[in-house]
């Protein structure tokens, strides 16, 4: 549908966001693991599997690598190829440091495992009975891309529309059209490769949470927003 390329969202309270970078690195270093080192039985016993999850099919002692609670987290830093990776991890990292910034680093990285935990609890609730492996970060970084739409809808951000055409739009259509799309398809799609419902639970997390969570003060729908889109100086102007 589109491609984040960056935005132009200057972070007003935070000068490096290391725990974005951070999630990035370990998503990259399980999936070089994965292709590297790890064989089948290990991604089966981290992977996110419905019908095991609700006891309706017991999981085999060589795949019984965590509890079963556990991979509602650790389902979502495994990925099915480079592609799949790049795609999360670009949402991620356009996306990612304007939402550490209204959080604080730690509870930036318990609202990301909280939402790969709702996308997760989501997918499970639409379909209990799947035997299918559900692998990705698409939950987590779905509740983060909902979650920049709450706080920064106004916000400029340059995007491959179609993979093809740049263009720098507002978040809110862009953002708005990808949930509208995330939900669309969930409802209308049936059996498919698409995890759609662990990004719906991701999403309603998303802007849950970052309600919740964000620090004091932190205004939401660009409250105070430059009319250019790009964030005023906290110092304000100069005398």
């Amino acid at each position: 549908m589109f491609i984040p390329i960056f935005d132009i969202n200057e972070r007003q309270n935070i000068p490096l966001h290391y725990a974005t970078i951070g999630l990035i690195a370990a998503n990259v270093a399980v999936f070089l693991l994965q292709m590297l080192v790890l064989g089948d039985n290990t991604e089966a016993g981290l992977a996110l599997i419905p019908a095991t999850f609700t006891g309706d099919l017991p999981r085999s002692e060589v795949i019984d690598i965590v509890p079963e609670w556990a991979t509602l987290v650790t389902y979502s830093v495994l990925h099915a190829d480079f592609w799949h990776l790049f795609g999360n991890m670009l949402f991620l990292w356009v996306f990612g440091d304007n939402v550490e910034d209204a959080l604080g680093h730690i509870r930036f990285v318990v609202f990301y495992l909280l939402c790969a935990m709702a996308g997760g609890a989501a997918h499970i609730l639409w379909d209990p009975d799947s035997v299918d492996r559900l692998i990705g970060a698409s939950g987590g970084v779905a509740g983060i891309v909902a979650a920049y739409l709450v706080l920064h809808p106004r916000v400029r951000v340059w995007v491959l529309v179609l993979g093809k055409v740049p263009l720098r739009l507002p978040a809110f259509w862009i953002i708005g059209a990808w949930i509208v799309f995330q939900v669309a398809w969930a409802l209308i799609e049936g059996d498919i490769a698409v995890a759609w419902w662990a990004h719906v639970g991701g999403i309603v997390a998303g802007v849950v949470l970052v309600l919740i969570l964000r620090k004091p003060g932190t205004p939401l729908l660009d409250r105070g927003l430059a009319p250019e889109g790009v964030a005023p100086d906290p110092a304000g102007p100069a005398p």
